[in-house]
């Protein structure tokens, strides 16, 4: 795992061929998929190398490629057991290594960002959930249907198990969705919460790193990643609700998101940030995030209305008047 990040598949992704960069795509995707056991200290030196691949990517459009590939074609395949793991991965890397990126560079990045969070609520909130792993009964069904001699021998008997296996699975998967709808979303804003969106910049409590019990602390990252995610946070959100008509003239005004939207969880972490950041000016974007028009036009907030007492003491001053 050590040589990953230099195995031609990672170099080739950064690639102005499109069509090796696609093959280079499709290889980290069938590796991912298919090593489910990969711990956050081997996904991490993965990181690594996509991370200075991203960095050495130098078209506009080979960069943005790049960013969608690595972001809304790799992660809502990858298996449920280690989307998480790899997420987290992602935002140790961008956190630890976002200051030392130079003027240049930081927009391809802003926009890897931008992706990142949006697939994330794709997955987690639309609910594009990542794909689990096939099971040893699917992948033997599967291999018997290659080879239609073995297929047309199969005892109905035989293929009665095997569905019966596969239904068991997607019935428990079906009751485990049922029973905690939101926890997959709760757990990733758990990251966030504890990394770029993190109130503190500094944790002097934090445990020190720990390779033998898989644990590297997340760093917090600086104040200019955490204004670029309040900037993005509810862009991204709104690509991937799903809003009907209202019934007034304005349809602005009543445009209400289709389903649950757990809103108080997705606004949680930045109102952390309102209420708990040391920093004056994260606290005054924090509060402009949440005061956002589209928080009122979606129903999730009341607008303020204003006092007679406050109106009046906002009105211009006319000055002394002639005696």
């Amino acid at each position: 795992m050590t040589d990953l990040q230099k195995t031609p598949f990672v170099k080739e992704l950064a690639s102005s061929d499109k069509k090796l960069r696609d093959k280079a795509t499709d290889s980290l995707i069938h590796f991912l998929r298919s090593r489910t056991d990969l711990s956050l200290i081997e996904l991490l030196k993965l990181w690594k190398g996509l991370f200075f691949c991203f960095y050495h990517s130098d078209r506009p459009l080979t960069q943005q490629a790049l960013a969608r590939n690595l972001s809304y074609t790799l992660v809502p395949t990858l298996p449920r057991t280690s989307v998480h793991r790899f997420l987290r991965a992602f935002w140790i890397t961008i956190s630890r290594d976002f200051h030392s990126l130079d003027r240049l560079r930081l927009d391809k990045y802003l926009f890897l960002i931008r992706c990142y969070i949006g697939v994330a609520f794709s997955v987690f909130v639309k609910g594009d959930t990542p794909k689990k792993p096939e099971t040893k009964a699917t992948k033997k069904r599967k291999a018997g249907k290659k080879e239609a001699g073995n297929a047309k021998k199969r005892s109905s008997k035989q293929r009665a198990a095997d569905a019966t296996d596969e239904d068991e699975e997607e019935g428990a998967d079906d009751t485990t969705a049922q029973n905690g709808k939101w926890d997959a979303l709760e757990s990733y804003i758990s990251i966030i919460e504890e990394g770029p969106l993190c109130p503190l910049n500094f944790d002097p409590d934090q445990p020190a790193a720990d390779e033998k019990n898989d644990y590297v602390p997340m760093p917090h990252g600086p104040d200019g990643l955490r204004y670029h995610i309040m900037d993005i946070w509810l862009d991204e959100l709104e690509k991937v609700l799903e809003f009907e008509a209202g019934e007034g003239d304005d349809e602005e005004e009543t445009r209400k998101p289709k389903g649950e939207v757990p809103m108080d969880l997705l606004l949680r972490p930045i109102e952390k940030l309102r209420v708990e950041s040391p920093t004056k000016q994260v606290r005054i974007r924090a509060k402009e995030a949440l005061d956002d028009e589209r928080l009122i036009e979606w129903g999730f907030k009341e607008r303020k209305v204003e006092s007679d007492e406050e109106e009046d003491s906002e009105q211009e001053w006319g000055g002394f008047g002639d005696d």
